[in-house]
């Protein structure tokens, strides 16, 4: 059955996710916008964001900027508009601030302006995974600014705030029938996430979990147990593991099925540059890595073999009274100028192996269609 006609078929009541993974609309990405902020940085080797622009136009061609607030989006606009995702989910790894002051010592530093938050209004994005190694770029000021930036834009947002009682709280998005998307962030330290960015009683930050701790871990479990009702789908975002590389460590497996066994149903895992393998566990789909899907890295060599200029635009169409997967499947795309746009056949089919090479065993194969999407369930 077709993606189309799974929409029209009106077995039962669905919703279709569209599930990005890190999107990174800040330092080279924020410069091209209409309203770029200050650009200067504290990295080793460059302290001026402008010059990703120029290593982008040196690798692609010229940028003509400023650009529209949609640019960056390129030919997911399409896909938008050919599928409908009623929830549109990011993982967000940029502060959105005008703030100046660095965090000390940490190298990389990203940034936003907030009159350029358009750029993820454009794409109709409605909840932000905040609980990752950027957010707090730019010290507690700039986190505070990219909070309200968010709220006053309506764009809900989980994994971050002014307590750790907020931050450990799930976004909540409103559903059919009165159904509930519960979306819970929360990041590990392996995924370079300062442990000083740790959201406390009374301190704001990140909801950064210890999976060692099996009491923080169960306190989490039992929190999805809890909050989640019957038709709800329970959606976890982790930021977790290193940003290159295959390998799926198995405390993550094991943290990504407890999560499972206590009602997660979507388990939404990034920070590797590009696509990991995936799960299906108890008939819920465990992504353990996302992939970039905006980044600002175009020119830069040394990763060639992981083909990191490829992106994929994860979607699963979920039914609410069933509680499961009806369909998941990914949209390849390639970042060229700052922006997305299709790829060809070589690149679907160079994923769909690659995909099915990592992911872990058991698990569905990936196929392609004759338009290049992949397709791992229904």
């Amino acid at each position: 059955m077709s993606i189309e006609s799974l929409r029209e078929s009106g077995v039962d009541e669905s919703v279709t996710l569209l599930l990005c993974g890190d999107v990174m609309t800040g330092r080279g990405i924020d410069q091209i916008l209409p309203h770029p902020a200050s650009p200067e940085l504290y990295e080793p080797y460059v302290r001026d964001a402008r010059n990703y622009v120029r290593l982008a136009e040196h690798a692609n061609g010229e940028i003509s900027y400023p650009v529209s607030f949609d640019y960056i989006w390129g030919d997911t606009l399409r896909e938008l508009e050919r599928f409908q995702p009623e929830i549109r989910l990011i993982n967000l790894e940029t502060a959105v601030t005008r703030h100046d002051t660095p965090w000390p010592h940490k190298g990389i530093n990203y940034r936003m302006h907030p009159d350029n938050i358009p750029c993820l209004t454009a794409a109709g994005v409605q909840c932000c995974a905040l609980a990752n190694n950027h957010v707090l770029d730019w010290h507690y000021g700039g986190f505070k600014e990219t909070l309200a930036t968010l709220k006053h834009n309506g764009i809900a947002y989980a994994g971050a705030a002014n307590t750790l009682a907020d931050a450990s709280r799930p976004a909540e998005l409103p559903l059919a029938g009165g159904s509930r998307l519960l979306v819970w962030s929360f990041g590990l330290a392996d995924s370079g996430i300062p442990r000083e960015w740790r959201a406390k009683a009374s301190r704001e930050g990140v909801y950064l979990l210890d999976s060692e701790s099996e009491e923080e871990v169960e306190a989490l479990a039992q929190r999805i147990t809890a909050e989640k009702r019957d038709g709800d789908i329970a959606l976890i975002s982790v930021h977790w593991g290193s940003n290159w590389g295959y390998e799926i460590p198995a405390e993550h497996q094991r943290l990504a099925q407890h999560l499972v066994d206590a009602g997660a149903d979507i388990i939404h895992g990034h920070s590797s540059h590009h696509p990991k393998g995936m799960e299906l566990y108890h008939g819920k789909p465990i992504l353990y890595g996302c992939g970039d899907l905006i980044n600002d890295y175009e020119g830069i060599g040394g990763h060639e073999g992981f083909y990191p200029d490829l992106a994929l635009l994860f979607f699963c169409r979920w039914h609410l009274g069933r509680g499961e997967p009806g369909a998941l499947w990914m949209t390849p795309l390639r970042r060229r100028r700052f922006a997305l746009e299709y790829t060809g056949a070589d690149d679907a089919s160079w994923l769909r192996d690659t995909l099915n090479q990592v992911s872990l065993p058991g698990s569905p194969t990936v196929t392609v269609d004759n338009e290049n999407r992949l397709h791992w369930l229904g």
